[in-house]
């Protein structure tokens, strides 16, 4: 049986990071692809680059004795509320859209009068 716990130390620090820049990343290929700008070649290579340039940015801060793992995880917070309000936006008018659909297409009742 394997025990899970916490990440024990400063690698707990960089994982946390790294999740957040590829969660960043996730969802902004969600975005772009409710948008139709999706790119397999880009997503890919953002996901790399960003988990690994907010991995290196916290171990260098780390090393100077500078606290970017805030900074980090502040910019990147930032951005997946933004990719996921947009997401929410897309969600929400594609939900109405299909309502407005569904409204149009049911028959019109015939009433006594007018029959």
């Amino acid at each position: 049986m394997v025990k899970t716990g916490p990440v024990a130390g400063e690698w707990g620090q960089y994982l946390a990071v790294g999740c957040l820049a590829g969660l960043d990343t996730v969802l902004g290929g969600v975005r772009s692809g409710l948008e139709g700008r999706f790119r397999n070649d880009v997503f890919i290579t953002g996901f790399i680059s960003n988990v690994l340039i907010a991995f290196m940015l916290a171990w260098v801060g780390d090393r100077i004795f500078i606290n970017l793992f805030t900074a980090i995880a502040l910019v990147f917070a930032g951005r997946i509320f933004n990719n996921l309000a947009t997401i929410r936006r897309f969600a929400l008018t594609a939900y109405t859209d299909y309502q407005a659909r569904r409204q149009a297409a049911r028959p019109t009742s015939v009433t006594a009068e007018e029959g």
